[in-house]
């Protein structure tokens, strides 16, 4: 399978960086490194077409210049990109999220990620967001469903949390695989993991379900997690900005999710509904 690098040089970088990164990711990039100049996205080679970047709003915004350069890569080097940006995280005062070549941290959520191409390090706003509402909120006994699971992180902290069981899905077939690898490297015994998209949810119901996608895709599935959610569930929103937060809303209070609060971090926005 061969991926496509682009590296492209921002200035200033915000909020263009943050911006670019919503957009490519609607265009079907997959995973990004950010850095000092810009951010790495990376792009399945036989997903691209050269068109599609002409259509972004970010590239046409005199307000920044943005240039880039592309090359293919194997997925076997992704290793080496990630390798040199991850750094260990912490979420609140009780969870870390590190890779397995990072020292072991004393908290009381300790989460070990090897992201290769798959998004979910805990480095990006909405996922880090994400882990906070999962920290801040009750999980124990609970069903739950990571939608667009990525790297798995959202799951694997939801079993630590006290989940009965939790279903992790994801559209991706690497993120497919990563997600399994990282619930047998944190040892999880009550995490099922399947590739595909919102169908697989036909005739299942969650108590809670966590989709931190993008707005687009969230506002097409909506109806469908409303369905899925068991009476006094929980939905968890992530993937888009504030400038959304209303037209997300709405569309969750026409299918009887009531908005219960948001958190916020650079323009980023990760939103709790209840049925």
């Amino acid at each position: 399978m061969t991926y496509l690098e682009f590296d492209f040089i921002i200035q200033p970088l915000q909020p263009a960086s943050e911006i670019l990164i919503a957009e490519l990711g609607e265009l079907g990039f997959e995973s990004f490194v950010e850095n000092e100049k810009g951010l790495q996205a990376y792009i399945l080679k036989e997903d691209f077409r050269s068109s599609q970047l002409e259509e972004l709003y970010i590239l046409k915004n005199e307000a920044f210049s943005i240039s880039w350069t592309s090359k293919e890569v194997k997925q076997q080097n992704w290793n080496q990109a990630w390798e040199a940006n991850f750094h260990p995280i912490t979420v609140g005062n009780t969870c870390v999220v590190r890779a397995p070549f990072h020292e072991s941290v004393e908290v009381d959520f300790e989460i070990v990620i090897e992201p290769k191409m798959s998004f979910g390090t805990g480095h990006h706003e909405t996922t880090h967001m994400m882990l906070q509402q999962i920290l801040d909120n009750d999980f124990k006994g609970k069903s739950v469903l990571d939608m667009g699971c990525g790297t798995g992180v959202l799951a694997i902290l939801s079993e630590l949390k006290g989940a009965a069981c939790v279903d992790a899905i994801d559209i991706d077939e690497w993120c497919y695989e990563n997600s399994i690898e990282n619930v047998g490297r944190n040892n999880c015994t009550k995490i099922k993991v399947y590739q595909g998209d919102s169908s697989l949810l036909e005739g299942k119901t969650y108590d809670v379900i966590i989709a931190n996608i993008n707005r687009n895709i969230l506002l097409q599935d909506i109806p469908i997690y409303a369905k899925s959610l068991n009476t006094g569930g929980e939905l968890y929103l992530s993937g888009f900005y504030l400038e959304d937060l209303t037209v997300i809303n709405s569309k969750c209070e026409s299918f009887g999710l009531k908005f219960d609060k948001n958190y916020e971090k650079n323009r980023w926005v990760s939103s709790k509904y209840v049925n």
